[in-house]
């Protein structure tokens, strides 16, 4: 059994309030940062600040209705699978926002949605099929770099984006495969396609074919999103 570097399934709440956003990609150990405005989202994280300091991070699905929704696209129905994170730094500012950073934990699966008093939803979950995200990951995971790179260049090329390569060279597998996933420019179900990918072989494979995919798309040009940057 591999050595365990996060909490125990048994550890981890299986309550959790979620905060579904549509296009947002958290995975086990990448960070995501997060300005919180709403005010029931701002109670959500004074609570969890309180408990556990766990909020699930889970993708609406996307219809016109959740798009048309709130920060946390309340009233959408969710993908099945998300990923928990803990907050690990928080901040407030002037005007009663939250400036906070999840750490990815464990990827879940949803059980069912309870009826709660809070403002936000909160979620029975089951971590069960996702023991690998609690892993000590191995620096070097067979993952096809090569192939991977090769593409990332062409895809970043095609947009007219540019990337940090040293950090890059330099990252462990799963930090370079997690964080091109969560800050590459891909459509929510694509997203969700390489947060839902089995083993990290599988996502390298997935974000390969996605960037090959858009390659052949005539009608991709250059656009304004930022560059990929790998995290320290």
């Amino acid at each position: 059994m591999a050595e365990s570097v996060s909490p125990s399934e048994e550890q981890l709440p299986t309550v959790i309030p979620v905060f579904p956003l549509l296009g947002a990609l958290l995975l086990p150990r990448g960070e995501m940062p997060l300005n919180i405005f709403e005010t029931r989202y701002v109670q959500m994280v004074r609570d969890a600040m309180g408990s556990d300091r766990i909020i699930g991070m889970v993708q609406p699905r996307s219809t016109p209705q959740s798009i048309a929704g709130g920060q946390g696209n309340d009233g959408a129905g969710l993908y099945e699978i998300g990923c928990a994170g803990r907050i690990c730094s928080f901040a407030e500012t002037d005007d009663g926002r939250f400036l906070i950073s999840l750490k990815g934990v464990s990827r879940f699966r949803i059980e069912e949605e309870l009826s709660s008093l809070t403002p936000y939803r909160q979620m029975k979950v089951d971590y069960g099929d996702f023991e690998e995200d609690r892993a000590i990951p191995a620096r070097r995971a067979g993952v096809d770099r090569d192939a991977l790179l090769g593409s990332l260049t062409r895809f970043l090329e095609q947009r007219g984006l540019n990337a940090e390569w040293s950090s890059i060279e330099k990252a462990p597998d799963e930090l370079l495969v997690n964080s091109l996933a969560m800050i590459c420019p891909f459509e929510p179900a694509e997203k969700q396609a390489l947060l839902e990918a089995r083993s990290l072989t599988e996502r390298t494979q997935t974000m390969i074919t996605l960037m090959e995919f858009s390659l052949a798309d005539p009608t991709i040009d250059e656009d304004d999103d930022r560059p990929p940057q790998m995290p320290n």
